[in-house]
């Protein structure tokens, strides 16, 4: 895998990243990102099964709220959902040179996991985002799970679901924590599934806490029986 992407770098920086500087448009670039994160982790050995992504219209915009529990995570569920999606990253790479500039023009959303106030204005800017009609994906236990059992959900995500109203889509991630489980570098082939719950409407919301149970118990329901909470 790491090969692969070692390989597509050169494109992406001769080719990508200075069509992406002068036009402004971060189409090309986030295209061939998605393109090599799905390909190179197949070249691993991974397979994946795709459930319920038929749920999903291409013409709206959605919250898509996911479990975590892998690395793999991302470069397995971004590229299958349809248009465009933002994410929220670590503040400090947007300093990094080049790569800083590129994620600001691709609309991601820098945070600081530890400062309350700075992860009100990462809902901020989740909501510009939003509002230029650009999905966006959060992993709404804000840290990798050991075991693949689901940890507390951060507030903030429903917060910005309440404050967008556009659908929220949960999404359940299985079989990461096999393939490459968390504090370990090396990847085992097999198969994972990412399945794409009903999307929920603003009107069916409810309050906050409402809407963190109904997605917390869409995604506890597409986990293994052995990971799943107790009613």
């Amino acid at each position: 895998m790491l090969l692969f992407w070692a390989a597509a770098l050169p494109f992406a920086a001769l080719v990508a990243i200075p069509w992406t500087y002068l036009t402004k448009d971060i189409r090309l670039l986030y295209n061939s990102c998605m393109w090599a994160a799905i390909t190179g982790v197949r070249i691993a050995g991974v397979k994946v099964r795709t459930l319920g992504l038929e749920k999903i219209d291409p013409a709206r915009t959605y919250v898509f709220m996911s479990n975590h529990i892998s690395n793999l995570d991302p470069p397995l569920t971004l590229p299958l959902i349809p248009r465009r999606t933002s994410v929220m990253v670590k503040k400090e790479l947007f300093k990094v040179p080049i790569l800083g500039r590129i994620m600001s023009l691709g609309s991601l959303v820098p945070v600081d996991r530890g400062n309350r106030d700075a992860g009100i204005a990462a809902v901020r800017d989740a909501l510009r985002v939003i509002d230029q009609g650009i999905n966006m994906t959060i992993y709404v236990e804000g840290h990798r799970s050991f075991d693949g059992k689901l940890l507390p959900f951060k507030k903030g995500p429903f917060y910005l679901a309440e404050e967008c109203k556009v659908p929220v889509v949960p999404i359940t991630i299985s079989g990461t924590e096999d393939c490459m489980p968390k504090a370990r570098f090396a990847i085992r082939p097999g198969t994972v599934t990412v399945e794409f719950h009903d999307p929920i409407e603003p009107s069916d919301f409810g309050e906050r806490e409402c809407l963190m149970a109904k997605v917390r118990a869409a995604i506890n329901s597409g986990l293994p029986a052995e990971m799943q909470e107790q009613a």
